[in-house]
């Protein structure tokens, strides 16, 4: 194990009851008052629809109590026979590997962004574009036996965009036909600060006003597009796996409800005043080495903190902590004598249900005191003023130095890992590398808990507390965490939870003791509002096994459901993990979303995160369940993970009846000169690293062109002498942001800003900035166009 990565200086770690000093005040943001209430306005829109289809005698459940058990089955036709002529399974370190990475940044303007549920933080721009990277094991004697893991920058992993990667797949041919439902993993990053409008299920397609097809698409084909590439590049290779401790990187944010874990589970975790267990510190790192000529691939992390770095009153694109994470690990190896040129890092999420970045703890805006313990709120009572900070809050820039602090160490620890494991031999070996993937009913599931008792999970259903938030974005209604429920909040949401729905005795019964606010796993009309079929997914190559989660496991359930697993694979698989302890690491938010995973205690508390779990208080006790009734297909002596398993029950892909209410752009029209032109040119002639220099120049609706795998601007660089320009950043790079403004929608003028913040490494010569757009006529047609400031010197 490397020694743990630390910090210049201590950050405090607010949560405490002990904790009560002052901070100073400083407004966060400032919200537009015109559509506070945005959510609020929009759900009652739904819910009065679907009320009057009830009133009208037209069903709107997806599937009452009364009929549960009685979904048909549908069959799946891909299932595997076992492969006469194979080798016996044997113990190996050899693996065959491959990665790939794709853009998959969609529209970034005029949609909203995905993960705040914000119907004010449309995007405006990118500050850096958005991936999908690709990391493929396989066994080198079994060419079935392998499996995807995508990291996507996106809030999560999503059941229509998983469809669609599959159908892409089977398009590109028999070289691909090894992959299916079992072993592929679509996770996230779970960024909070991406186009939103491509999910499945209706409940969060409200804010954006529906589905979008082409940010749809731009995931679904840059997904292909890094599983293509990493496909193409598979070969022969070894795997190394350490860990270390990060601090200063994530706190938990919903102390009240982790405290109601056992005191004496809880004392297992608490290791020092550093790290406490309230969080989990580690970094598990996995390193992928080609055997050819013995350069690195990739590497591959686990890492516990929340995509909300980037605050909610940020709209320029970005992949948050871990995307910046990934794009600064690539730059610093990429070109190096021991990796390759297209060396891929995914910086995976892990248990961060209640793991927050703004490690400077949730203070009231109005006060500069810490908020309320156990409810998040203010003197008002009401939680809209309190908020996390990031270490970099004070400079009031939506949280980008934050962000890049976060993830600054989120590097430094892969880094020191990764230079440890360079030293030492491959340690990742046993026997076979093994895929399994379920889809399961979690609406009514009957199953026995450890200890002889019979348990059952729940249709899926929001709590009070849900519309609280947290303090990384505070609700902004009567509803806090811990506490709301229907004869202390306004009337509003008693309307709200019967023109959706009003939850029956048996629902309420079974989620006990949530309040119910929104019974949105009954309700089916126009389509499911969210899952009540879930993914149950876990792979394993080696010792190492990943549970592959569709929801966000806060830090004690994802212990819980790690543990379970190590255990029961000691006894399972004594002969293919060689001997080896297993090490268990958790993927998610990944291949659908299911809110949150809390564990039973935590869920008794119901705070935002407990009143989040969908499918009641054995949420977390029925995802262990069925991780462990499918592992012994993880054995490497099973022939194939899917041979016995012809039939399965899907979950809807929405894809092609999803409403939407977002309009295309109709034309565009210049304002000043041409398409290009110069609007406001670069200040001065000279600047110096640390400034920023700006251009604006007559733009166009980037929805004309999402120039996947290009750029919309550039910074070109001139050496001393010559007579070529040479681009040195795009619009991948954090340091350049590309920001766009409608002038008039009547019109359809726009006015692009590119500005470069100039990095103290910035080299000494001429630069100027380059902006490339494409309008579109109103006929129709789109031409492309670009434009150049004048040029500048940076140096002394």
């Amino acid at each position: 194990m490397a020694p743990p990565v630390k910090v210049s200086k201590v950050l405090p770690e607010k949560g405490s009851p002990k904790h009560s000093e002052k901070a100073p005040v400083k407004p966060r943001r400032s919200r537009s008052s015109i559509c506070g209430n945005c959510m609020v306005f929009l759900v009652l829109a739904f819910a009065c629809v679907i009320a009057t289809l009830r009133l009208f005698g037209t069903s709107t459940d997806l599937r009452p109590w009364s009929r549960l058990g009685d979904w048909g089955v549908y069959e799946f036709e891909d299932a595997d026979e076992p492969l006469a002529g194979l080798p016996t399974p044997h113990e190996t370190d050899r693996y065959l590997l491959g990665v790939g990475k794709g853009d998959i940044t969609g529209p970034v303007v005029e949609l909203n962004m995905m993960g705040y549920a914000d119907a004010n933080q449309i995007g405006s721009g990118v500050r850096q574009r958005l991936y999908s990277r690709a990391f493929i094991v396989g066994d080198l004697d079994n060419p079935k036996d392998r499996f995807i893991y995508l990291v996507l920058d996106t809030q999560s992993g999503d059941t229509a965009v998983r469809f669609g990667i599959l159908n892409g797949l089977q398009k590109l041919g028999p070289a691909y036909s090894m992959y299916n439902h079992d072993n592929l993993a679509v996770t996230a990053t779970h960024s909070h600060s991406g186009p939103g409008a491509w999910l499945n299920y209706l409940l969060p397609q409200i804010t954006s006003k529906g589905f979008d097809m082409q940010s749809y698409k731009a995931i679904v084909d840059g997904c292909l597009l890094s599983i293509k590439r990493a496909h193409e590049s598979l070969a022969a290779g070894t795997l190394s796996v350490g860990k270390t401790k990060i601090f200063g990187a994530n706190i938990n944010r919903s102390l009240f409800s982790y405290y109601a874990n056992p005191e004496e589970e809880r004392a297992r975790y608490n290791i020092s005043a550093e790290d406490d267990g309230s969080v989990e510190k580690d970094i598990t790192v996995l390193k992928f080495q080609r055997e050819a000529d013995g350069k690195n691939i990739g590497v591959l992390t686990w890492f516990p903190t929340h995509g909300t770095s980037m605050q909610a009153n940020n709209t320029l694109i970005t992949g948050d902590n871990k995307g910046l994470a990934a794009d600064l690990f690539e730059r610093q190896v990429r070109g190096r004598e021991g990796e390759t040129d297209d060396f891929v890092a995914g910086f995976s999420q892990a248990n961060m249900g209640d793991a927050s970045p703004n490690v400077l703890g949730a203070y009231c805006e109005d006060t500069g005191e810490p908020c309320d313990f156990k409810t998040s709120s203010c003197s008002d009572g009401r939680p809209g003023s309190c908020r996390s900070r990031g270490t970099g809050y004070l400079m009031n820039d939506r949280g980008a130095s934050s962000c890049y602090e976060n993830a600054q160490l989120q590097v430094e620890g892969a880094m020191r890992v990764y230079k440890d494991l360079n030293k030492n031999d491959n340690n990742v070996r046993g026997v076979g590398v093994k895929a399994i993937h379920e889809f399961h009913d979690m609406a009514g599931y009957k199953f026995v808990l450890p200890n002889g008792t019979m348990a059952r999970t729940c249709p899926a259903a929001l709590g009070y507390s849900f519309g609280g938030g947290t303090s990384d974005e505070p609700g902004h209604f009567d509803l806090i965490q811990h506490g709301s429920n229907m004869t202390n909040s306004s009337p509003v949401w008693r309307v709200v939870r019967w023109l959706l729905k009003p939850p029956s005795q048996e629902q309420m019964d079974c989620q006990y003791p949530k309040p119910i606010i929104l019974d949105v796993g009954e309700v089916g009309r126009p389509y499911e509002w969210t899952p009540n079929i879930v993914d149950v997914q876990t792979f394993r190559v080696g010792q190492l096994l990943i549970v592959v989660s569709p929801g966000e496991a806060t830090t004690m359930a994802g212990r819980r459901w790690k543990e379970a697993v190590a255990a029961q694979s000691r006894e399972q698989m004594k002969e293919d993990l060689a001997g080896q302890e297993p090490i268990v690491v958790i993927g998610a938010p990944s291949n659908s979303y299911t809110h949150y995973i809390t564990t039973e205690q935590e869920y008794q508390i119901q705070r935002y995160e407990g009143a989040s779990t969908l499918y009641g208080a054995h949420t977390l006790a029925a995802y262990v369940n069925r991780t462990l009734e499918t592992l012994h297909y993880l054995k490497a002596t099973h022939p194939t993970s899917r041979a016995g398993r012809k039939v399965r029950r899907l979950p809807p892909d929405n894809t092609h009846k999803a409403l939407s209410f977002i309009p295309g752009v109709v034309y565009d029209r210049t304002w000043s000169g041409k398409y290009g032109s110069v609007s406001k040119d670069v200040a001065a002639s000279r600047f110096r690293r640390g400034e920023t220099v700006a251009a604006s120049f007559v733009g166009a609706n980037p929805r004309n062109n999402l120039r996947l795998e290009q750029t919309y601007a550039s910074v070109e660089y001139r050496a001393a002498g010559q007579h070529e320009w040479t681009p040195v950043r795009d619009d991948s790079d954090w340091a350049l942001v590309f920001r766009w403004q409608r002038l008039s929608g009547i019109r359809g003028t726009s006015e692009v800003t590119l500005e470069w913040e100039i990095e103290d490494w910035a080299q000494d010569g001429e630069y100027r900035l380059r902006y490339f757009g494409d309008a579109k006529a109103f006929g129709g047609r789109i031409t492309a166009f670009d434009g150049v400031s004048s040029t500048f010197h940076v140096g002394q």
